[in-house]
């Protein structure tokens, strides 16, 4: 590290868990980042200040005035611009000197897998269910660490899904990818806006501990927030042996 970034990250630095060497990972680090919406706004502006190396962005819309009640990332100047390229403004803005590689498509399976394979970690920031399994499909795949985050109306879910370790269920041990699944879009249901704020930061903060090698993370674990009540439940999560997915890994 040269000065400048010294400078840059010294509170992270200043943490035992992180430290130079820590900080060090942090900036060799490869993020994937796919939805640049309300969830990877603040996670991909987090992993942005924090000096993550390269955020790969995915999203293949574009900004509406809609998205500007929660979608951190973007502003009113923007408004019709490529997600993508909104997002890829704010962080440069932020961190000059983090690396954004801009994806502006719809993911297929053939397409996310190099994606993945490419990362060290990945955000799914998503908003639609077969878009998760795609991805956590690929994750198990390239033994890539996941961080899934969602949120709707006033309830959000954050969860960690590392099948580097054998004993760590995937997304489709919880959620089995053929089981019927009823769409809630933000269009029709609304969504809290500090929701997906933090959510998103919640996902920023596992991403960057496991790029840190922090003893201890959310895999096993499912965190569920009741925005009304602002309280937290907790569930503990067992790898499915029939798993159609990780079974076989």
């Amino acid at each position: 590290m040269d000065d400048d970034q010294l400078l840059r990250y010294s509170r992270h630095i200043l943490l035992d868990e992180i430290g130079i060497e820590g900080q060090e990972r942090i900036l060799a680090a490869r993020a994937l980042v796919v939805g640049a919406g309300g969830l990877g706004s603040p996670a991909a502006l987090f992993l942005a200040s924090a000096g993550v190396g390269r955020i790969t962005l995915v999203d293949d819309d574009v900004v509406d005035l809609t998205n500007l009640q929660r979608q951190i990332a973007h502003t009113t100047a923007r408004v019709g611009q490529a997600k993508v390229d909104s997002c890829a403004e704010a962080l440069a803005a932020l961190n000059p000197g983090v690396a954004v590689r801009r994806v502006r498509e719809r993911l297929t399976r053939e397409r996310l897998a190099p994606l993945v394979a490419d990362a060290d970690v990945v955000l799914d920031c998503s908003d639609n269910y077969a878009t998760r399994h795609a991805i956590n499909a690929a994750c198990v795949a390239a033994r890539t660490p996941l961080v899934a985050g969602a949120a709707i109306r006033f309830d959000g879910q954050i969860a960690v899904y590392d099948t580097r370790d054998a004993a760590s269920p995937c997304y489709a041990c919880l959620f089995a990818p053929g089981a019927a699944f009823e769409e809630v879009a933000c269009a029709t249901m609304g969504v809290f806006a500090p929701m997906v704020g933090i959510i998103g930061s919640m996902q920023a903060a596992e991403a960057l501990k496991l790029i840190a090698g922090a003893d201890e993370t959310l895999a096993g674990r499912l965190l569920m927030l009741d925005g009304r009540a602002m309280r937290w439940s907790e569930v503990r999560l067992a790898r499915d042996p029939g798993c159609s997915v990780c079974a076989h890994r």
